[in-house]
């Protein structure tokens, strides 16, 4: 009988219709595939059994996490290499069925079985949240929030770096990750039109990089939000260390739930994901309302591709269960139509995309220069949960699946006075 790696080689190939684009290694220590390419490491049977219980996506993430399956080689060209056959086809239930219609599929599917062992579905990995539908309430938001960013800040400090800013940075050709994080926070302050003694609120503060950046650079008055106990409690010391504890206030506290406006301007960095297209005007409403008349909000904002139908749009799976529970992605145009109908003024619309995509190749460099320190903080599923989802992302962002905006919208006063300058990218205060 053929050894479990051209067994496994054979029937990838011929359910994919394709070569196999990754060389295999299978439990039994035979190799397949061609040379030169990164390896795809089948530990055990149980990478099958998962494959078999949960097709596409979630049966392949859930082996990476577990440890059941493993990248040897560059994991951006594996990725690249699987994107194709695996990702970009995930859910596309016609091509499925036409596949099995075909004889050798059948038969691959045949041997599949005979590879897989006792057919007992693997329990999910303990980094699995449990899906569920995407209500967004108080109670389930705070919940999600924390499977996100209650991680350990020490984690979160080997992925970001010093400038625990947990966005995508802005590059200069030659430029280092802190300095780029230091040079996004001044462009989100000058959008905003920051100047001493304003009021600031900075919705989903994280670990208070902008508040931080706003109060000390531009004497702005802030007060920071987030749902994450952890986050918020580093962030208070890092503004008792600045001297700061007179100009910054860090609440454990959901957007919807602050009273004390109005604010001369908002900034929204990568929070908006969180907020779900169901309660997307509603968020957009709550800002207009704490916002005073002639007062700025900057939502830097991950955007999807627009799809023909776009009822079909389902969360990816891999994200919504070990990522980003019950976070959404929209349109851009979508985004710029709830602002409008909220009463803003879009006054400024500038894509990122590229900046996302280099910030996180240099998150990922981090996290796998240190990573026996992130294991033991961590743990292995945590850690590679990571790993995948910012080198996939990394792709997503250069292949253009994905984008980040910065939307400058203004909350209009009675005159109409918008407050710009008439050449809005010099950006002046």
């Amino acid at each position: 009988m053929a050894d479990a790696a051209s067994r496994l080689t054979s029937v990838a190939e011929q359910m994919m219709g394709a070569p196999l684009p990754l060389r295999i290694r299978a439990w039994d220590g035979s190799q397949s595939g061609p040379p030169g390419v990164p390896t795809l490491v089948v530990r055990n049977r149980r990478a099958l059994r998962r494959l078999l219980f949960k097709p596409g996506e979630l049966g392949l993430a859930r082996a990476w996490v577990a440890g059941d399956l493993d990248i040897e080689g560059d994991l951006y060209t594996a990725l690249e290499a699987m994107a194709g056959s695996v990702w970009e086809r995930d859910g596309d239930t016609r091509t499925l069925i036409e596949a099995l219609r075909d004889p050798d599929v059948r038969a691959a599917g045949r041997e599949l079985l005979r590879l897989v062992g006792p057919p007992i579905p693997p329990a999910p990995p303990r980094e699995e949240v449990r899906r569920r539908r995407h209500l967004h309430t108080r109670r389930s938001d705070k919940r999600a929030i924390s499977h996100h960013y209650d991680v350990g800040n020490d984690f979160y400090e080997i992925v970001l770096g010093p400038s625990m800013v947990y966005s995508c940075a802005y590059w200069e050709d030659d430029g280092t990750l802190e300095s780029a994080q230091h040079d996004k926070l001044g462009l989100v302050c000058a959008k905003l039109g920051l100047r001493e003694g304003m009021r600031l609120l900075d919705v989903g503060c994280g670990w208070g990089s902008m508040a931080v950046h706003a109060a000390r650079d531009y004497g702005a008055r802030v007060v920071g939000v987030t749902l994450s106990q952890e986050q918020a409690a580093y962030a208070r010391k890092r503004v008792a260390d600045e001297g700061l504890t007179d100009r910054v206030e860090i609440r454990v506290q959901d957007y919807r739930d602050v009273e004390d406006g109005p604010f001369e301007a908002i900034s929204s960095i990568g929070m908006a994901e969180h907020v779900g297209a169901e309660r997307y005007l509603e968020y957009a409403s709550r800002l207009y309302t704490l916002l005073a008349p002639g007062g700025r909000l900057l939502n830097h904002q991950i955007a999807r591709r627009p799809q023909g139908d776009e009822t079909a749009y389902r969360v990816d799976p891999f994200i919504d269960s070990y990522v980003f529970p019950d976070g959404e992605l929209a349109p851009l145009g979508t985004t710029v139509t709830q602002l409008e109908r909220a009463g803003f003024e879009v006054r400024d619309v500038e894509s990122l995309r590229e900046h996302y995509a280099r910030t996180l190749r240099h998150w990922v460099a981090r996290l796998e220069a240190d990573w026996g320190r992130a294991v033991r903080l961590t743990g292995p599923g945590r850690a590679r949960v990571w790993r995948l989802y910012m080198a996939a992302c990394a792709l997503a962002f250069e292949r253009n699946r994905i984008g980040v905006n910065q939307v400058l919208a203004v909350r209009p006063p009675e005159s109409g006075a918008s407050g710009l300058p008439l050449r809005t990218r010099t950006w002046n205060p």
